[in-house]
Parts: C-alpha cells; structure tokens; sequence
C-alpha cells in the first residue's frame, strides 16, 4: 500500500467532515495491503494487531464505512472485500474473478454503464447498485495447467 493511499483516504475524510477512528484507518490499511481479497474475519483477525481485542461489529462497522465512501468493493460471490481504484467513478463495478487462486481484477467496460441504464429506464426500475463478477481462469493459473 502506497503512502499515497492514506493520503487520499485521510484527504477525502477531511474534505468531506468524516472522522478516521482507528478501526477504520486500520480496516483501510489492511485491504489495501491484502494480496488476495479479504473477508471480514480476515479483516477482524489483522485489526487485532492495531486494536485491542477488536469484536466483529467494530470490524463490520468499519468496512461498511470503507463501501459507503467508496474505498473498497465487495466481491459477492467470495464475501471478500477488495480496495477500490480511484480512477473510476462509482456508478457500478466490474471485476474478474479467478476461480482458482481467487484474484481479482477490477476493469473498466465504458459501454456497460449506459447499456445498464437504458434497460432500467425502460422497465421503470429503480437501480440502487450493480456489480458485475466475471469468472473465469487468470492468465497465472493458466500457464499452470
């Protein structure tokens, strides 16, 4: 994890009047540093190294914080939490994910937003999020085969 990734995490709770208690920089810290994505027990498991003897709620607590304020995503189909680029706006996520190792890449398909939004409109439904998961095999695992 970059210094650069605090920086803009603690910038942006600044700008936006949002206080950093220390499970929330620490659930910060360990996402972003995680090399896989990161359940909540995980995450739980680690805030112990910064927190005394941390309780589930304070971890969930935090990374609900950390998906409200766009900092992390939550991969569906792994429960796991994974930190967010910041070059994208937040009106939906697309990952690949793979099926062996459990990587996961963010991407970025420009079109899909807009087609998304189309059909919504058209069957007057209410969107209150969306995330895309793509299963498949990394490039990795493949040569492994």
């Amino acid at each position: 994890m970059s210094q650069h990734s605090i920086q803009s995490f603690e910038k942006y709770c600044d700008k936006h009047s949002l206080r950093i208690t220390p499970p929330r920089l620490s659930a910060f810290k360990i996402i972003h540093s995680a090399e896989k994505p990161m359940t909540a027990y995980e995450v739980l498991e680690e805030m112990a190294q910064d927190i005394k003897s941390p309780k589930p709620p304070t971890a969930y607590r935090a990374i609900d914080f950390l998906l409200e304020n766009g900092f992390i995503h939550r991969i569906e189909s792994l429960n796991a939490y994974i930190p967010c680029e910041e070059k994208h706006k937040h009106d939906g996520s697309q990952f690949m994910i793979c099926d062996i190792c459990n990587h996961v890449d963010e991407i970025h398909l420009c079109t899909l937003p807009a087609t998304l939004q189309n059909r919504v409109d058209s069957e007057n439904f209410t969107l209150n999020h969306w995330n895309v998961e793509i299963h498949g095999v990394c490039v990795k695992c493949s040569a492994k085969k």
